[in-house]
């Protein structure tokens, strides 16, 4: 059988060296080298227009080189050596105006006509972002828009209908928001089929139960109704081989739309994946229908069972419920018997060939012409006693292998009698030592689909050239065939996602696990304190097209930064404390206060806090040399206090002898008691009482502060991304300190969360199936994952903006008593707690980046 994927192999380092000299990254290098289909494709474009001489490629235009190698497979030499010449010399310049000309050409009829090509394919348009407003202001006045309802439908139709086709999908997003906003004013999202209910009950962050419908400001309500996801087909409509097959299809469905996840098992999920959860999930839920979460367990070399229970997790923090939770390893024994069927249709053969001669039988590196190796005619007798000797455990893994007999002459690598079953001698998790073979990828998706009745099997575009395989082994064995349809892939710059990258960096200590705030895991991210609804709002208005979508790290963090604006709690916080003293009142003196959690959102409920006689400031709002410009604490200045009854005035502050820092200023309280009260000042300052007999104020052991992990936006492009790594990426604060509204504020948010977590399990225990297909709600090996209440409910539901600081979520390890069900949150800290802060995001985008 084929080695496993090896970028030392030399056969796949020189196809990546040979990807590489044309212009992509280590890697793109990788990845298109990581699938023979793609690498055959991609490798028989370099060589017939001999790219790796030519001088004029980029990464851009190489990437666009590779996405045609994968398109165009349709399209005879002479045109796609047209598109080729295209890119080089700049003409095509984006993903779209790719898929434009392949379109365009396998429509053609003889010699190629230079202008229509052009026109076709958007050749010459140049959009600045004044153009693409001004278009799309010009589009909405002429008509009659009365509101944010119409922005997808507007959107759409100044796409079909003009240039903006070929203008950058988020500078037309951006410019549709800037002109609906001077239109309509700030866009508010009213689900019209539900009673109005208070902002706190529509979009608090303590909430976790967040299904589609509920996602704030996303375009859900028209994204599974427009563009890719809006022209799929039909449930039924999907053509099959016998009619009968789609009427016991539609019989077993009842019509519904039905879709699957269908995760590997051995690792943890990323930011990437929560594009395909949204899609798989949402689109089922849209319209009524049902998802499976399916393990594809068929590698038992690579799963553990931490990862079943962490997908499961994450599929549910993100707010999604199976409908039932399967495996691939549900199905060997129907495997199994389908590649015996297989077999006597002579549609497979046991084979015995080496990696190394299935390659040279395919072509080479060179990509020769193909032939049958000698165990293809093979009678079908000679297959079934082979593949017997298989499965009882008569070969060696390598030594016998079970492939399709497709169609060599196709001119789709994915059809060159691809591998159906392999010997592998490991025990699997579930099945334990009954199977010695296992099935491929290959084998076993399409199957798997066809047997629960997948209406719309939704995968990102490297599996393209998969698509007429799957179709073919559904068909040779006379099955319902369900319909794949692929869309473009989510990809964040300025991190790494690799496993194996995340693994080295964890093993070395870079960073703290697989959870580690500044990777873009969804372990990682839900442990920094990020809202999933703010995740599904991120991806919902990316939308769905098959063009990858790579956006840079600062795009996320700024939907999650407008989400927590108007949801996250507000508390007064002081990073580094300086104390203040109040002169002119008495040492007894205090003052409750009563405050609101934030100003714009009343919903979000009040706190009281002390102000007493010695307060603490930040060390930054104060400076000995006073300027025009210059409007926080200074001496001799006045300066007030959020939502403090008075402002402060500094009469003069203490110095340490020994560092010469300022340690201790003396004000005065400007109350009017010593005289006139000044004019309101012109700046107001975060401040924090300390005032024991209360509480206050809470100590917090250490407060992290998360920036890029990485110094450049491509870290993944090379092996030695470690030395990208940046030294400031973790900042600890020890001793910032917060008001004791804290307390009740996490014991109010916890409490929340873990009831709804518990409506949203007990209805997902009742009303979804977490059993196999086979039955059986009793997993043999007891590592089948199952929707619980902890899997919902993490210190990372406390969340809240630490007032003119940044956003801030209590951390894993954070240890707080008043969090227990049956404490009283109003006794303030207990004994043993140790609060840990994440900070989520900055209240503002870093100086100097820039979102694309």
């Amino acid at each position: 059988m084929p080695p496993k994927f090896s970028p030392d192999d030399p056969a796949i380092a020189a196809l990546i060296s040979s990807f590489k000299a044309i212009g992509l990254t280590d890697s793109k290098a990788i990845e298109a080298a990581r699938s023979p289909k793609n690498a055959a494709a991609l490798k028989s474009l370099v060589d017939r227009a001999d790219l790796t001489n030519e001088e004029n490629l980029d990464e851009k235009k190489a990437t666009l080189i590779a996405s045609l190698s994968n398109a165009a497979t349709k399209l005879d030499d002479p045109a796609r050596l047209y598109v080729v010449r295209a890119v080089i010399d700049g003409k095509i310049k984006s993903g779209e105006q790719v898929l434009a000309a392949v379109k365009f050409l396998e429509t053609r009829g003889g010699s190629i006509d230079s202008n229509a090509f052009d026109a076709a394919c958007g050749v010459g348009v140049e959009l600045t972002p004044d153009d693409i407003y001004s278009i799309l202001k010009s589009l909405v006045t002429s008509q009659r828009i009365e509101g944010w309802g119409s922005l997808q439908s507007v959107l759409s139709a100044a796409k079909n209908a003009t240039k903006l086709r070929w203008a950058p999908p988020l500078e037309v997003k951006n410019a549709g928001d800037r002109v609906f906003t001077e239109l309509f004013g700030p866009k508010e999202v009213i689900d019209k089929s539900k009673p109005k209910e208070s902002k706190k009950a529509a979009s608090s962050s303590s909430k976790i139960e967040m299904q589609v419908e509920s996602v704030p400001d996303a375009p859900e309500r028209t994204m599974f109704e427009e563009g890719f996801l809006g022209k799929l087909h039909k449930p039924g409509d999907n053509p099959q081989i016998k009619p009968e097959l789609r009427e016991a299809h539609l019989a077993a469905t009842g019509g519904k739309v039905f879709t699957r996840f269908p995760p590997e098992p051995n690792g943890y999920l990323h930011i990437g994946h929560s594009k395909a959860i949204y899609i798989d999930f949402g689109y089922a839920a849209h319209h009524k229908g049902h998802c499976y979460l399916r393990y594809d367990d068929t590698n038992p070399e690579a799963e553990e069972g931490r990862y079943f229970e962490s997908i499961l997790q994450s599929v549910r923090w993100l707010g999604f419920e199976p409908w039932k939770i399967t495996y691939s390893s549900d199905y060997f024994d129907q495997l199994h018997a389908f590649a015996v069927e297989l077999i006597k249709r002579n549609k497979a053969y046991v084979c015995h060939c080496t990696g190394e001669e299935i390659n040279a039988n395919r072509g080479g590196d060179n990509h020769g012409a193909r032939k049958a190796c000698a165990h293809r005619s093979r009678p079908i007798s000679e297959s079934l006693k082979g593949f017997d000797g298989m499965r009882d455990g008569k070969y060696k893994s390598g030594e016998a292998i079970l492939r399709m007999k497709q169609d060599l002459e196709n001119g789709n690598p994915q059809m060159w009698d691809l591998i159906a079953y392999r010997v592998l001698n490991a025990s699997h998790h579930r099945t334990g030592t009954k199977w010695r073979i296992y099935p491929t990828y290959d084998f076993t998706h399409c199957l798997v689909d066809s047997m629960e009745s997948i209406s719309h099997s939704l995968c990102t575009t490297e599996f393209v050239q998969a698509r007429e395989s799957y179709e073919w082994l559904c068909d040779a064995l006379e099955v319902y065939k369900p319909r794949q349809s692929e869309f473009g892939r989510l990809n964040l710059q300025g991190t790494i996602t690799s496993k194996r990258k995340i693994q080295r960096l964890v093993r070395d200590g870079h960073v703290l696990d697989w959870d580690d705030p500044r990777l873009y895991t969804l372990v990682a991210l839900r442990r920094r304190g990020v809202p999933p609804a703010a995740i599904l709002s991120f991806v919902a208005h990316l939308g769905v097209s098959t063009a990858l979508t790579s956006i840079q790290t600062v795009r996320l963090d700024q939907t999650i930064r407008s989400y927590l604006e108007n949801t996250a709690p507000r508390l007064l916080m002081v990073l580094k404390p300086l104390k203040v003293i109040l002169v002119n009142v008495p040492e007894d003196y205090v003052q409750m206060v009563d405050k609101q959690l934030h100003p714009k959102v009343p919903e979000l409920g009040k706190t009281t806090i002390p102000f007493s006689r010695e307060l603490f400031i930040d060390i930054d709002d104060f400076r000995l040399q006073d300027s025009k410009d210059y409007f926080r604490l200074a001496p001799g200045k006045t300066v007030g206090l959020f939502q403090a009854p008075h402002p402060i005035t500094c009469t003069s502050y203490k110095v340490d002898p020994t560092t010469n820092e300022v340690v201790e200023l003396i004000c005065s309280l400007e109350d009017g008691s010593a005289g006139p009260i000044p004019p309101k000042p012109k700046a107001f300052i975060q401040w924090v009482a300390n005032h024991p007999p209360s509480g206050s104020p809470v100590v917090v052991d250490e407060t992290r502060i998360f920036n890029q992990l990485f110094k450049s936006d491509n870290p993944a492009a090379s092996d030695d991304f470690i030395k990208d790594i940046n030294p400031n990426s973790l900042e600890v604060v020890k001793g910032a300190l917060v008001e004791i509204g804290l307390w009740p504020l996490a014991k109010k948010l916890f409490t929340e969360a873990r009831q709804e977590a518990e409506l949203r399990t007990n209805k997902a225990l009742k009303e979804g199936e977490v059993v196999s297909q086979s039955g059986s709600t009793n997993d043999p090996h007891g590592d089948t994952p199952v929707p619980t209440i902890d899997q919902l409910v993490g210190n990372e539901c406390v969340r809240f903006q630490g007032l003119r600081v940044a956003y801030f979520a209590l951390d894993k390890e954070s240890i707080v008593g008043c969090l227990d069900e049956k404490d009283d949150a109003s006794a303030g800290a207990r004994t043993g707690d140790r609060i840990i802060l994440n900070r989520i995001v900055s209240l503002k985008e870093d100086a100097g980046k820039k979102a694309v």
